[in-house]
């Protein structure tokens, strides 16, 4: 469990604050860190870790307060912020006019990013930040295990960029995708972490900057296009854990249920267009979304449709199993490799997939939003894609059903994407997803 420290002076200022202890938490910090709190009064915590920085050590101990808790907090310098000591204190517009190269590096390629120590010694912040990164997340699988049935719910309240270096590091991922996540002031983020059966680490992203216990609904929309995707409502295969694909199941009542919550959190969302699958359960989400919406034009995209499972539509698992046992081991450890009998493989879904987000995204003006409703398996390899990712990690996203994620595309469609929420859940009630975990 991730959360960001809240709202700053410094934050407030549009200063730099890295990991320089200059900034406090401002008013509405306090509040941000009592809501996350409140948020996850009712969740057991194993262990909470934070950096020693004020703003964050204070958000830390006011959540825990708002938890009704005395548990300890370990603080560690691994959860440090950046270093970025040669800008502290300056106005981000300071460090533009001084430092244009500079700044622009940060912005577009914080690989790159070389500054000058008090010391003399030249370092590169974001590499260095990461393997910082890397050396907590040793230590935290070395203390807890590495399984959530040993680890159990940790939480890690910190910053903005060693929040995101420790999610890049879990998925593997370089220092130049530093911005293709977002992480605002008081969010709440889950991941969970399994060992898998040859030992590997398996990390899903359950969910991502849930801003919801502010009030707040979404992350605010900056420059550029924005996407909402939007995973269908429950069914009643979804429910059995029966493989559907491409076989044309509707809504059961909670489908629709959840349906109508994704619509009354979106309600305040102004769209200026829609798409969907062309298959029944999407059609029948975005629909619901989009009564409160009058006017907007809801376009079917066959392109979106779920992966076509083939011989294994309309069976559960157990029967799978039986049919075709080491092609379903081979889907649960390596689904890339897979090809479903007499259906797609999941190259076949990225390309399609892909083609048709890129086309909706190419058709948006820098200043529209659009929603898009999908299926499980079209939305992760969707997302995958956008977090740099390949066919082989689906299982890294978790998709429930009627979960919203809000895509940006802050230097347009050509531009590298920003994940800036995934899979928001908390509108069917919760920061943890509780939707069904039925088959795609």
């Amino acid at each position: 469990m991730l959360v960001r420290h809240g709202l700053s002076s410094f934050n407030l200022e549009h200063r730099i604050q890295g990991r320089d202890d200059l900034s406090q938490l401002s008013e509405l910090g306090v509040i941000q860190a009592k809501a996350a709190g409140t948020a996850l009064k009712d969740l057991p915590l194993t262990a909470v870790y934070a950096s020693p920085l004020s703003r964050a050590a204070d958000t830390a101990r006011h959540l825990l307060a708002a938890r009704g808790s005395a548990q300890a907090i370990v603080f560690d310098d691994d959860l440090l912020e950046v270093d970025l000591s040669p800008w502290s204190g300056l106005r981000s517009s300071e460090v533009r006019e001084r430092f244009p190269e500079k700044a622009r590096q940060w912005l577009h390629a914080p690989a790159e990013l070389e500054l000058e120590g008090a010391d003399g010694r030249l370092y590169r912040p974001i590499p260095e930040l990461l393997e910082q990164a890397q050396r907590f997340i040793d230590r935290l699988l070395e203390r807890h295990g590495a399984d959530s049935s040993t680890m159990g719910t940790v939480l890690l309240v910190a910053h903005n960029a060693i929040l995101r270096c420790l999610i890049l590091q879990l998925l593997g991922r370089s220092a130049n995708d530093l911005r293709r996540l977002r992480i605002d002031n008081g969010s709440i983020s889950v991941l969970n972490l399994e060992r898998g059966s040859e030992g590997t680490l398996q990390v899903q992203i359950e969910s991502l900057n849930g801003i919801a216990h502010l009030g707040a609904g979404l992350p605010a929309k900056g420059a550029g296009q924005r996407l909402l995707l939007v995973r269908h409502g429950e069914t009643d295969w979804n429910r059995q854990g029966r493989f559907q694909g491409q076989i044309d199941i509707p809504l059961n009542a909670n489908g629709r249920a959840q349906a109508q919550a994704a619509a009354a959190f979106l309600e305040v969302v102004t769209f200026q267009r829609a798409y969907t699958s062309s298959m029944a359960r999407p059609r029948q989400t975005a629909e619901m979304i989009l009564a409160a919406h009058p006017g907007v034009p809801l376009t079917s995209v066959p392109a979106l449709v779920e992966i076509g499972h083939g011989l294994w539509e309309g069976c559960l698992e157990e029967e799978i199993a039986e049919g075709w046992p080491q092609l379903l081991a081979d889907w649960k450890r390596a689904p890339h490799t897979v090809q479903m009998p007499e259906g797609e493989n999941l190259q076949d879904v990225w390309d399609r997939s892909l083609e048709g987000w890129n086309r909706i995204v190419a058709a948006l003006d820098p200043s529209e939003t659009a929603l898009v409703v999908a299926h499980d398996a079209v939305n992760k390899t969707i997302l995958c894609a956008l977090l740099g990712l390949t066919p082989a990690d689906i299982w890294t996203v978790k998709q429930g059903n009627g979960g919203v994620t809000v895509i940006d595309y802050p230097h347009g469609p050509e531009g590298m994407p920003l994940v800036a929420a995934l899979n928001l859940t908390t509108h069917l009630g919760g920061v943890i997803d509780r939707t069904a975990a039925g088959a795609l």
